[in-house]
């Protein structure tokens, strides 16, 4: 299943960089939109790769957590950590009463943990501990470079999009300076091509989840602890929004937007009731004994 998901998380960045590269070669006319593209998604790709925590961090104002301030947390990460055989990342706190908590870095030697105080306050131990083995297996597989890489090409798709509504509305240009009104190829850049980005970056992401729950359980042995906080959390986490970046939301283990409406196709995580069950699913195979 993990290969199957890992091929799947290939294939629909693959189809992100192509779209920013069609969007370069839409925007420009000729085939040095082609390279202009290709540029442009290298260079969003490794400015993700490189600065991503950075960012992450700085959008919802997460502060370095010291040891002496929540030893019981640093004692629980460091324990699932090496479960989960991966050096420990770095914690931090957001300031929040929103319950959230995401994993960002672009690999696990250079990874961190984001915790809200609400979080910390709502969830028992056994939960936390499910909640944390979530984004450790996150680190592990390398999703938070996933999901940073799939966030920064989208938004550059998006970028592209402004630029011809606000500047190349007449046409692009061609190398021979003729106007080449392209009407398929405005419509691509305004509407499909950003809204094709925000879905493959949906579906990236809901890919990634399932695969970090069961990570979770399988760290842990425990999938009932996370389902229950995936629980509360989904209640909690409508009553108090978290504030930050909507572009980063994929990272947080609970998605802030509505669940009603068109809004459920933009959800960047799987359906809470739907994670919730198969994380109760896994738990009654684990107590169902092997026939001999």
């Amino acid at each position: 299943m993990l290969g199957i998901n890992q091929l799947k998380t290939a294939t629909l960045l693959g189809l992100l960089s192509g779209l920013l590269v069609l969007a370069g070669y839409y925007l420009i006319g000729n085939e040095q939109g082609l390279i202009i593209g290709f540029v442009l998604a290298a260079i969003t790709s490794f400015g993700s790769w490189y600065s991503s925590d950075k960012i992450a961090l700085a959008s919802y104002h997460a502060q370095p957590l010291p040891r002496e301030q929540s030893p019981e947390l640093y004692d629980m990460v460091a324990s699932l950590s090496k479960k989960a055989e991966i050096p420990m990342p770095t914690l931090f706190v957001v300031p929040t009463q929103s319950p959230n908590a995401f994993a960002t870095g672009r690999d696990p030697n250079h990874a961190a943990i984001a915790v809200t105080t609400g979080i910390m306050d709502l969830l028992s131990r056994e939960e936390l501990e499910g909640v944390l083995a979530h984004e450790l297996t996150h680190i592990r597989n390398r999703d938070t470079l996933t999901q940073a890489v799939a966030g920064t090409l989208a938004g550059a798709v998006t970028y592209l999009g402004r630029i011809l509504t606000f500047g190349a509305l007449y046409g692009p240009v061609t190398r021979d300076r003729r106007q080449a009104s392209n009407p398929l190829g405005i419509l691509f850049l305004i509407i499909l091509a950003p809204l094709s980005a925000a879905l493959i970056q949906m579906a990236i992401s809901r890919t990634r989840e399932y695969s970090a729950d069961i990570g979770s359980a399988q760290i842990t042995g425990n999938p009932t602890a996370l389902a229950s906080a995936l629980e509360k959390l989904e209640e909690m986490g409508h009553k108090i929004p978290m504030n930050g970046n909507p572009s980063l939301s994929p990272l947080l283990i609970v998605n802030p937007l509505s669940k009603e409406g068109l809004q459920t196709l933009f959800r960047t995580h799987p359906p809470t009731e739907e994670r919730i069950r198969r994380l109760l699913e896994l738990a009654q195979k684990q107590q169902t004994p092997v026939a001999v």
